[in-house]
């Protein structure tokens, strides 16, 4: 159980907060590429924690992420016009390029040097196999970008699904690193007779619960989960935290499932989820969004949402057979995971929660996210994985182990990225 301080520090992200100032020494994803198609079209709406922010694609390509506001008198620069190699206010035409420089001040006389005194806030960005990805910390010179295998490997097929809920950031990671409340959300209804013989599903299936084990790591966390598995073996489930807001869950072949989830604060109340993958299509998510509007949250909405109760269909609950018979929640695990979160509300109260040993991940990561936000705040010590690209070259998922097998010397070679095992057969994983 969090104090309220605590509760207060890790759930709060806008500029000047600790955990703000925390994810601000990190890159983080913030658009797909395709919502700036071509050079010169039309700018963006885009939030971050917490601050309102302007995307544009200049003539050349190069992607600008700066305030809204315009120097000059405030106007909104989503009404500029990108042309040119940059982006002209309409009010008084003043011209920025993608570093915030004024390259133009028609409203000026000739004579006149002002444009050179005058510069927008503009933040660094990257693009990177279909992502833009954002730096708004204090380094003039930006760390590296982290070596997220799902966004670097082109040859294995990647994809990106985008999701917004109006839920915290940190909740909604929680329910990624959750790792028992996939026999239940998400299979309560399933029998283990259903399931492949001998599979990972079955196991899960045959014990509910789990024994944790839970580790550092330079990047983060790691988080074991044990149950009973073939004669003489068991069956780990192994979850990965990286700091800020990145996690690889559990479900998968360890060795063989190339997977991330960045869960990026837009403000505190709300979170722009990045699923990167390799081999699986956005359409395999089972949660679709609505065309994006042009306002601050309008961007990668659900279709299933709290205002038609994320499709829950009681009929189908009641029945309790099939992969959506206990939840009544159509749709796959995605829609499921955002409706429990989401229903928590926008900033779940921690202080009335009351943990379980299966919870032992969950507690983990809270504390080195505070421990890291305030040896920030108060002693300036970089938080971990920042000057770490290789800290994220990792893998999770699941593992038949030996009984007496050390865990993580057992599993070390499956849970490092850039590593093919053609010899890992993913069918025995068994379907959810």
């Amino acid at each position: 159980m969090l104090s309220r301080e605590d509760n207060e520090l890790i759930s709060r992200v806008g500029p000047g907060t600790p955990m703000g100032n925390l994810m601000r020494n990190y890159w983080l994803p913030s658009m797909l590429s395709s919502e700036l198609p071509t050079p010169d079209s039309d700018p963006l709406r885009v939030k971050l924690l917490g601050e309102q922010l302007i995307a544009f694609r200049d003539t050349r390509g190069q992607v600008g992420l700066m305030q809204h506001n315009c120097p000059h008198r405030g106007a909104s620069l989503f009404f500029g016009r990108s042309e040119e190699e940059g982006l002209r206010c309409v009010y008084h035409g003043w011209k920025f390029d993608v570093q915030g420089n004024c390259i133009d001040m028609p409203n000026e006389p000739a004579e006149s040097d002002f444009k050179h005194k005058v510069k927008a806030v503009a933040y660094p960005t990257r693009e990177r196999n279909g992502v833009i990805w954002a730096y708004l910390g204090p380094r003039v010179d930006p760390p590296p970008l982290p070596d997220l295998e799902p966004n670097m490997r082109p040859e294995l097929d990647l994809s990106v699904y985008v999701s917004q809920q109006e839920a915290n950031w940190l909740q909604v990671l929680e329910g990624d690193i959750d790792t028992v409340h996939a026999g239940f959300l998400h299979s309560g209804s399933i029998s283990p007779e259903e399931r492949q013989p001998g599979s990972h599903t079955q196991y899960m299936i045959m014990d509910r619960t789990a024994h944790f084990e839970v580790v550092d790591t330079p990047g983060g966390s790691l988080s074991g989960a044990w149950r009973a598995g073939p004669p003489g073996m068991s069956y780990w489930r192994l979850a990965y935290f990286l700091f800020p807001v990145y996690d690889m869950p559990a479900p998968g072949l360890l060795g063989h499932k190339v997977s991330c989830i960045c869960r990026v604060p837009m403000d505190d109340e709300h979170t722009i989820s990045f699923f990167m993958n390799a081999g699986r299509g956005p359409g395999d998510f089972g949660n679709p969004t609505v065309p994006n509007a042009s306002d601050w949250l309008g961007r990668f909405r659900t279709e299933a949402a709290p205002d038609n109760d994320f499709l829950l269909d009681r009929a189908i609950q009641r029945g309790n057979k099939g992969r959506w018979g206990y939840s009544g929640i159509p749709g796959g695990a995605a829609m499921q995971d955002a409706a429990m979160t989401w229903s928590m509300g926008p900033i779940f109260d921690r202080t009335s929660e009351r943990l379980g040993s299966t919870d032992a991940m969950i507690i983990r990561v809270r504390r080195r996210l505070i421990a890291a936000a305030t040896a920030l705040r108060d002693r300036g010590v970089v938080p971990p994985g920042v000057d770490q690209p290789e800290a994220y070259r990792v893998r999770s998922g699941g593992a038949f182990l030996p009984e007496d097998a050390n865990w993580l010397e057992a599993t070390q070679q499956w849970r490092a990225a850039f590593v093919d095992h053609p010899d890992l057969d993913p069918s025995i994983v068994g379907p959810l």
